[in-house]
């Protein structure tokens, strides 16, 4: 298989994460960031969107399965993220956050690259 303009979207919306968080990191805020919650928020946002985008299309199998099951996992880990932000292990919730947000990226990107491979034989209900 061979990568989407919808794979070029979503890794333009996974850098519009990273981008910001790496400001933060540096200097402790960003425009229209000033805190963990506000990166968690804009994780959250633009994280949904790129899964989304990525997930368009796609038939739901037993790799979608996994990799929606990682996504939900990730999104449940933001929204502790920004609920916990102003206690002593926010910075750490952020950093698992946005490291979940690149595994559910990395999972998408490779089974569109055709690196992951599908068992057609398999039954779908396992």
């Amino acid at each position: 298989m061979r990568l989407t303009f919808r794979d070029l979207l979503a890794t333009i919306l996974v850098v519009a994460i990273g981008v910001p968080y790496v400001g933060y990191l540096l200097d402790g805020s960003v425009p229209f960031v000033q805190d963990a919650r506000g990166m968690s928020a804009v994780g959250l946002v633009l994280g949904a969107a790129a899964f989304l985008v990525l997930r368009y299309g796609d038939p739901f199998d037993r790799y979608e399965k996994v990799t929606t099951a990682v996504a939900v996992g990730a999104f449940a880990l933001g929204l502790v993220a920004l609920f916990m932000a102003e206690t002593t292990a926010s910075e750490w919730l952020l950093a698992a956050f946005m490291a979940s947000i690149l595994i559910v990226w990395a999972m998408e990107i490779a089974d569109h690259a055709g690196l992951v491979h599908h068992d057609a034989g398999a039954p779908a209900h396992v």
